[in-house]
């Protein structure tokens, strides 16, 4: 009964690595090419220097060149009065010039407090 059993098993393990070498390998496939490597290389070099035709606006072609009509002095100095406004996204760059605040409270006053918050934990008020 035993004998059967491992004749049995011996049977199908036959059987499946038969059928695991249904599928053969064909290797990689070559493709016969008649170009001579100097014909290959003037190809290559061609190739690099042109355009990537895979890029994004690839096809769109050249941009067209926007002439304006304004002289050349008058657009460097928007560029300059540009460049002194400072940043106009910044927080407040709208609201102007912070006004100066008058104190009452004299220099020495401002400096004890600040040296006695400098050495405590808690703000001098």
């Amino acid at each position: 009964m035993k004998t059967s059993k491992i004749i049995a098993a011996a049977a199908l393990c036959l059987i499946a690595a038969v059928s695991a070498q249904a599928e053969t390998y064909q290797g990689v496939l070559a493709t016969p090419t008649f170009n001579n490597r100097a014909t290959v290389a003037a190809e290559a070099v061609v190739a690099a220097h042109t355009a990537n035709p895979y890029a994004e606006g690839a096809n769109a072609g050249v941009a067209p060149v926007v002439a304006g009509n304004v002289d050349r002095a008058s657009v460097q100095r928007e560029a300059v009065a540009a460049a002194r406004a400072g940043d106009v996204y910044a927080e407040g760059a709208s609201a102007g010039v912070a006004p100066v605040m008058a104190s009452n409270v004299d220099r020495a006053t401002v400096r004890a407090e600040a040296r006695a918050a400098a050495r405590s934990n808690f703000a001098a008020l």
